[in-house]
């Protein structure tokens, strides 16, 4: 898949991260076009991640290939408990990466949904950030965070990050904010 990804025109970079059980944000989540080369590096690494799909992804006719990629249904217009739910999961296996995009949409938005932080924090688990950056055209793995409780400290780590990283359609780029500090 390297091998593709290069010729292609990408590289990818960093190191897979130790932790049998983690968070795994990827940002930023411009395009259709993210799913794809997101799956080649997926395989460069030999990575089984779950991930969190709205729940019509899940239907006839191509549910059965999001499920098999490890997709978990969520249904996102009511509140379903989502984090504990979540966690809850991750608590549960001994080896699981939980792949998100914390802009939860491929369009611009003002905030990043913070259900990934809230996530980590009730299973204790690290945040590993991954990027795709279309300027450079390189994808990889980035630093490992390990939440502190202070959401506000620990976001500006991951805008830090992310902050000089070019999606494939830049003008989509959302801002690397939270809403609010509540799950």
């Amino acid at each position: 898949m390297r091998g593709t990804l290069r010729l292609c025109g990408w590289k990818v970079v960093g190191e897979l991260p130790p932790f049998p059980r983690s968070i795994f944000i990827i940002a930023p989540h411009t395009s259709n076009w993210d799913f794809f080369w997101l799956l080649m590096f997926r395989f460069c690494y030999r990575l089984q991640p779950a991930f969190l799909g709205k729940h019509t992804l899940f239907k006839p006719p191509m549910g059965w290939f999001f499920r098999i990629l490890g997709g978990i249904p969520v249904e996102r217009s009511r509140a379903h408990d989502v984090v504990t739910r979540i966690a809850g999961i991750l608590a549960s296996r001994d080896r699981i990466q939980l792949a998100l995009a914390p802009e939860g949409t491929r369009s611009k938005t003002e905030f990043w949904r913070s259900g990934f932080y809230f996530i980590a924090m009730k299973a204790k688990l690290p945040i590993c950030l991954i990027f795709i950056d279309a300027k450079t055209r390189r994808l990889g793995f980035g630093p490992i965070l390990f939440p502190s409780g202070d959401i506000d400290k620990d976001m500006e780590l991951i805008r830090g990050f992310y902050d000089n990283k070019t999606g494939i359609r830049p003008e989509k780029k959302s801002s690397i904010q939270l809403k609010s500090a509540q799950p």
